[in-house]
């Protein structure tokens, strides 16, 4: 197998490779394949979603659901990544608890800057096929220097939170909302590497596809491009709100 590194830990070589090593099944991946799947947990975390946003239309306290979609997505994404072969029944149900937890967390961003959601909900939806357009037409090609250059900056903004969080428990952190516009520049720098990791994930289809990948690959394929998407979708809603504050 030749697909190469990506910064999706969802993704990496050395957990792939064991996949194809050990399928039993004769059936294939395909872009298709991974793109239906793509589309089924898109539906299933709009659902969820739109269930808490409706909770919180309501009146209704939304921080439970917050904190257990954001516990749950993040272990049914650890047994994902770690036992791929459970991807076809992790993955669906990953989409449900992220669902769950960015409804609560659309809701609350919204209750402060109304409109905010709909506009970061259009801009990651216009960033995605924008970047499915660019590596169609080959305008932007995921080379090793491309998926290099992408690994480093996505573990150095992997690194930045880290860091934050921790000085955080301690008093320190960065608020990038009382930066101006080297706050503003900071996140849009995020956001365009969030964007770029798009590449990487339609790269890993793709490749995938062509090698003939186990059939399993297409749910991984589909939570990889999810986990990017859910990020994404985060890092936009934070720009905006910048951009709103600033006002």
């Amino acid at each position: 197998m030749r697909i190469g590194n990506s910064s999706n830990p969802a993704l990496s070589r050395t957990r792939l490779e064991s996949v194809f090593a050990s399928a039993t099944s004769s059936e294939r991946m395909t872009v298709e394949g991974a793109i239906n799947k793509t589309a089924l947990m898109l539906v299933l975390l709009v659902l969820a979603g739109a269930y808490v946003w409706n909770l919180a239309s309501s009146g209704a306290n939304v921080m439970p659901w917050l904190i257990g979609g954001t516990i749950g997505g993040l272990v049914l994404a650890l047994a994902t990544i770690f036992k791929p072969e459970w991807s076809p029944y992790t993955a669906p149900v990953y989409a449900v608890a992220e669902g769950l937890a960015l409804g609560a967390i659309s809701a609350l961003y919204n209750s402060v800057f109304g409109g905010i959601v709909l506009q970061a909900v259009g801009l990651t939806v216009a960033i995605l096929f924008m970047m499915l357009f660019l590596y169609k037409t080959g305008i932007i090609k995921a080379t090793p220097k491309f998926k290099r250059g992408v690994l480093i900056a996505t573990g150095g903004v992997a690194l930045f939170y880290v860091l934050n969080m921790v000085a955080g428990m301690f008093g320190g952190g960065v608020s990038l909302m009382g930066m101006g516009l080297l706050g503003i520049g900071i996140q849009l720098a995020i956001v365009v590497i969030a964007a770029l990791n798009l590449v990487m994930d339609f790269d890993f289809i793709e490749t995938a596809a062509n090698e003939g990948a186990p059939k399993l690959m297409e749910w991984m394929g589909a939570f990889g491009l999810m986990v990017t998407l859910v990020w994404l979708y985060l890092e936009i809603l934070r720009l905006l709100s910048l951009l709103a504050s600033g006002d």
